[in-house]
């Protein structure tokens, strides 16, 4: 039971003793029953049963009987509403204990982690899945977690700057890191903790003001996103340059839309490939495929690289293209079509 069902129960205790206690002085107080009588006739009447009295009642001792029957009616559907959820998310937790420990038995790698479920970190989610990343959300909201028992991706219920919650997380064979809480110190905090566990991990983090931006680079987090200055920024250009952001807007990295934007790491290609510039590839004149950017080992990035550039080990090249002309620049950089 979490802490607050248990506060909810404890509550409707509270009150369903408080109706009982004024049932029991209130009839012998009104009818001069003795406390024994009294709270039977308590008992009788506020689990409407039915019992016979336990000795005449006046008027007073009757009017005050409709009187506790109609405060009670409130007080007991509020409890055993109270009971029943508590019992139902008792079930439900040891339920998906036992289907999270079924999608836990094997041991995650090269997977990213998610802190928080809310909205950003649902978006953030439903991204990664479409690129076919493999993910693990931890978040402290238990009804978030049961409600996504059915999920196939792998939730973890329990607080971000625990080392027991990572170690359920397989950090220290995750690659990347995206904390989304809405509060910037909860972020900054889930950052160190992730950091200490696995130092050579990527990490992504939402913040709301510069001066977190600066405290949570100094952190460790390799990217910081603000989604204020983001809505903003495209907010304003909406107005000011509508068709670039439609132009920007359809330039999609989604597997599911005709032209894509991809990267491609250098390391990846044929050995025979590397060190040479991307004239003597010819991906443009081959495939019909665009290299718009060039990002160097040492993170640079290069707009529109020249022909004369060369490929070098650790560095990227972004391509756009459609899916087309991707698959046919994939059969030319893996030599299944000779370049000429």
């Amino acid at each position: 039971m979490n802490h607050g069902n248990k506060q909810n129960l404890i509550l409707a205790g509270f009150y369903l003793l408080a109706v009982i206690l004024m049932g029991t002085f209130g009839f012998m107080l009104i009818d001069d029953f003795t406390f024994v009588n009294a709270l039977y006739m308590t008992v009788i009447t506020v689990s409407t049963v039915g019992f016979k009295e336990a000795q005449p009642l006046d008027d007073a001792g009757k009017l005050f009987t409709v009187f506790l029957i109609f405060s009670s009616l409130g007080v007991l559907a509020y409890f055993f509403t109270t009971l029943a959820n508590s019992m139902f998310q008792t079930h439900m937790r040891f339920f998906y204990s036992g289907s999270n420990k079924k999608k836990g038995t094997k041991k995650m790698e090269n997977h990213i982690i998610v802190v928080g479920y809310g909205r950003n970190g649902k978006q953030v989610v439903d991204e990664l899945v479409t690129f076919g990343s493999r993910v693990v959300v931890i978040d402290e909201d238990h009804e978030v977690v049961v409600s996504n028992m059915d999920n196939p991706i792998r939730f973890i219920e329990g607080n971000a700057t625990e080392d027991k919650v990572w170690l359920k997380a397989d950090i220290e064979t995750a690659t990347s890191l995206i904390t989304t809480l809405p509060n910037d110190a909860d972020n900054l905090f889930v950052v160190l903790t992730a950091r200490s566990l696995n130092p050579d991990l990527k990490i992504i983090s939402r913040a709301s003001s510069e001066s977190t931006e600066r405290k949570l680079r100094m952190a460790g987090v390799d990217s910081v996103v603000m989604p204020e200055r983001v809505g903003g920024a495209h907010m304003a250009t909406l107005v000011a340059q509508p068709d670039i952001v439609e132009f920007l807007e359809h330039l999609t990295i989604h597997s599911d839309d005709e032209t894509q934007l991809m990267e491609i790491m250098c390391s990846d290609l044929p050995s025979d490939l590397i060190n040479k510039p991307i004239r003597e590839i010819g991906i443009r004149r081959l495939s019909g495929a665009n290299i718009i950017g060039f990002k160097t080992a040492t993170g640079d990035l290069i707009i529109n690289p020249t022909p004369e550039t060369k490929l070098i080990p650790n560095s990227k090249l972004f391509v756009l293209a459609t899916k087309e002309q991707l698959r046919h620049m994939n059969e030319i950089l893996s030599g299944k079509i000779s370049q000429i």
